[in-house]
Formats: C-alpha cells, sequence, structure tokens
C-alpha cells in the first residue's frame, strides 16, 4: 500500500527552489522503520507521537512546520504534542540514530559514508546556532545554521544517519544564549579536524557500523589533524584536496625526483605518464556510462605535517574527465591498496548524495525546523532522516558490490 503526500509552493526556502512532486512510501517499510527507531522510548505515547511525526513529514502539505503536518493528522491538538514530543521530551536521538544506522546497514549496505555539510538559511537570529558567517560553498555571507551530516551511500541510493551542528564562539561562550537554547553543558567546540570527522568518527566507532571509507570535501578543513584523527580512530578515508596542499612523493614511478615536499598538483602534473583511462559502469543518476581518467601516486604528509598526520604512505588519487583540464580533482586516501577505478567510483557517491539531499531530503523537512532549542533541532534532523530513509528504501533497495568490499579489504 502506498501513502502519497504533495508539497505545496510554500515549502520554498531561500537559495533555490525545492522539488514539488508528492513524497510516496511504501507502508510496509514505514511500519518497520517505525518498530526499529521507537523500539528505545519506554512510553506507548511518545512511541506513537513518533510514529505520527514520521508519518507528518513524509505526508504532509508544503513546508514540514510542526503547524502543517498537525494539519495532515488532527489539528491543534496534534500540534501541541509534536510540538513537546521534539523540542521538550527527553528522548535521546543518539540511540535513535544509532538503531537507523544499524537498520539501514542490513536493508542497505554502504559503500561508504559521505559527509556533507548542510546551509539552512534562517530569517532571523534566534535558532540555535545561527550566525552570519561566510560560506565556502556558496562563496558569500550567509546568516543560517551550518550542520554536517554524514550519509550512507551506494551507487542506488543514500540516506543521513548523523549530525552535528556548528556552535560559534558567540553561542558556546555565551551562558545567557546556551541556557535559552538548552545547549548541554558537555557541548563545546569540535576538536582539530573539525566537526566532519567527529560526526564521522561518531557514526562509525559508536554504532559498530562495518569499517568502510568516510568521503569527504576536505580543502577547507585541517587536513593532517583530520588524517590523525581518521588514523587514531582506524576509520579509512578518502578525502577531496586543494592542489596547493604540500606533500613529499614516494612513488618509485616518478623516477629521477627527490622526496620533497612539492604541491599535490605539481606531483599530479609530473604523473601525466600514469594516467590511465578508467571506465565506469552505468549511473544510478542518469544510466550512462562514462569514462573518467585516473592516476595514483604514492605520497606521505610533508614533514611539518606528520606531527599531526602521522609517517604512514598515502595514496594521491588525480581525476580528470576526457581532453579537459588535468586533474579536476585532487583526492588523498589511506587505502593504498585500493585500484583507481574504486577509488573514483567511491568519489563520485558525492554525486549520489547531493542528488538525494536535493530530490528526497529537501523535499521532506530536513531544513525545515523552525524551534530554538538544541535538542529539538537534533530530534529533527533524526526524524527528517528516517523519513529520507522511508522514502528511498521504498524504490529501490540497495545491494553492496565488490567496490565496498575492495576498500574494505584494502583498508583493513
Amino acid at each position: 500500500m502506498n501513502a502519497v503526500g504533495h508539497r505545496s509552493v510554500h515549502g520554498a526556502v531561500p537559495f533555490g527552489s525545492r522539488a514539488l512532486t508528492p513524497a510516496t512510501w511504501d507502508e510496509c517499510v514505514f511500519n518497520e522503520m517505525s518498530a526499529v527507531l521507537f523500539a528505545s522510548l519506554r512510553r506507548s505515547d511518545q512511541r506513537r507521537k513518533g510514529v505520527d511525526y514520521l508519518r507528518g513529514l513524509l505526508g504532509a502539505q508544503g513546508r514540514r512546520s510542526i503547524r502543517n503536518m498537525a494539519a495532515m493528522l488532527g489539528g491543534s491538538a496534534t500540534e501541541q504534542s509534536l510540538h513537546h514530543f521534539v523540542c521538550n521530551s527527553g528522548w535521546d536521538w543518539m540511540t535513535v540514530r544509532g538503531a537507523l544506522a544499524r537498520h539501514l546497514a542490513e536493508q542497505a549496505p554502504p559503500l561508504a559514508y559521505v559527509v556533507r555539510p548542510t546551509v539552512i538559511p534562517k530569517a532571523g537570529e534566534n535558532s540555535v546556532g545561527v550566525d552570519r558567517s561566510y560560506v565556502s560553498e556558496r562563496g558569500q555571507l550567509v546568516n543560517a545554521q551550518q550542520a554536517t551530516g554524514v550519509w550512507f551511500a551506494s551507487e542506488e541510493m543514500s540516506a543521513p544517519v548523523n549530525w552535528r551542528l556548528h556552535l560559534s564562539a558567540a553561542w558556546l561562550d555565551d551562558r545567557t544564549r546556551r541556557r535559552q537554547a538548552c545547549i548541554p553543558d558537555d557541548v563545546g567546540a569540535p576538536a582539530p579536524g573539525g566537526a566532519a570527522v567527529e560526526a564521522a568518527v561518531e557514526a562509525v566507532r559508536g554504532w559498530g557500523l562495518a569499517r568502510r571509507p568516510v568521503v569527504l570535501d576536505a580543502r577547507h578543513l585541517d587536513l593532517a589533524a583530520a588524517v590523525g584523527r581518521f588514523r587514531a580512530a582506524g576509520v579509512p578515508f578518502l578525502a577531496r584536496i586543494g592542489g596547493s596542499l604540500h606533500l613529499e612523493a614516494t612513488d618509485p614511478g616518478l623516477r629521477g625526483r627527490r622526496p620533497e615536499a612539492r604541491s599535490a598538483a605539481q606531483i599530479m602534473a609530473s604523473a601525466r605518464g600514469q594516467v590511465r583511462p578508467v571506465p565506469l559502469p552505468a549511473s544510478g543518476l542518469d544510466g550512462a556510462c562514462g569514462l573518467n581518467l585516473a592516476a595514483l601516486v604514492r605520497v606521505r604528509p610533508s614533514q611539518a605535517a606528520r606531527r599531526l598526520a602521522g609517517p604512514g604512505e598515502l595514496t594521491l588519487l588525480g581525476v580528470g574527465e576526457g581532453r579537459g583540464q588535468w586533474p579536476m580533482e585532487l583526492w588523498l586516501t589511506d587505502a593504498t591498496q585500493a585500484r583507481a577505478h574504486t577509488l573514483v567510483r567511491l568519489t563520485k557517491l558525492t554525486r549520489r548524495v547531493e542528488h538525494d539531499f536535493r530530490e528526497t531530503a529537501d523535499r521532506l523537512g530536513i531544513r525545515d525546523f523552525t524551534g530554538r532549542s538544541y535538542g529539538g533541532w537534533h530530534r529533527h534532523m533524526t526524524l527528517a532522516s528516517a523519513a529520507h530513509a522511508v522514502s528511498v528504501l521504498g524504490t529501490d533497495r540497495a545491494h553492496g558490490t565488490a567496490t565496498g568490499a575492495e576498500i574494505h579489504a584494502a583498508a583493513s
């Protein structure tokens, strides 16, 4: 049995419109997800409210505000009930996220965990975490919440499972704002390496997930600290880097060159003779086959970065397309035994996540929470992630492939 909800034009937000197509889900998938998600909630009335909130996210008209969800479910009394369930009750969102992640791992095993930054524009300044700050992905000042999501990803589907909300010093150091937003005392600034690394390590290690690489854009991170944190946690990574990052090439294929620190772009330019075509399978997004160019070079962190990143070898991956610029992208990984086509396919999972954020997560309310509390934000994001999972699991269920096995073996 399918249930369908329609999104109205009132769901639009600044910085681009969102899809208005109706949400569709499989009721069996919904019931199965509800049972798994809310098993940790002791009271039956809380479990019932959780089911209502999840159904509201999937089926409400327009923006997924509590008011719109309540209008679909039962009116003003339901609105008050849903508001209390998300903003004022004490259920542990991390326990529910862990249940979501383990359920997804069984139903749709991921090839990688993709880290994606999420900007949530806001008109006012009272929602928790809101700041007017420069967002590198947009290249402009934005009044917004900034968050980091960790997504399960395969070539067929992706779904978010963990979130971190960025809190600036203006929030962390202001006792009044902390109290008004109910920010817990133990919430502070992220460790070196950033919230992206913390969110990924927290999910992989904290929930006992399968060892898969974390794929992330690290061009604006402290990369040495991030690499050191991933290595200390035993979590493999594949990080996009900028061409100016200094590394030392140790690859025997680059003969006649001393292992001196050079930019990643210079190292890859000197490896043109190692560039090979990488045929890609039909994409789950457009059904078309592709052909990339790729080269692998053995490197190690520059001497200045080894204190944080560690001394071990890494692989620098260059990726290009046809006769275009070489390289178009540069990536760094500790999966030194992985083949080029395996790594290139993993980099493409970022496109799957972008597609699924735009077509599913955003439409189902991932940026629609209007409350002001820290706990309310996290509970809403948890339930919106679950609604996304219900939607994508109800279409084509993803299955693990040899790519995941290869990267797992290479990184072990």
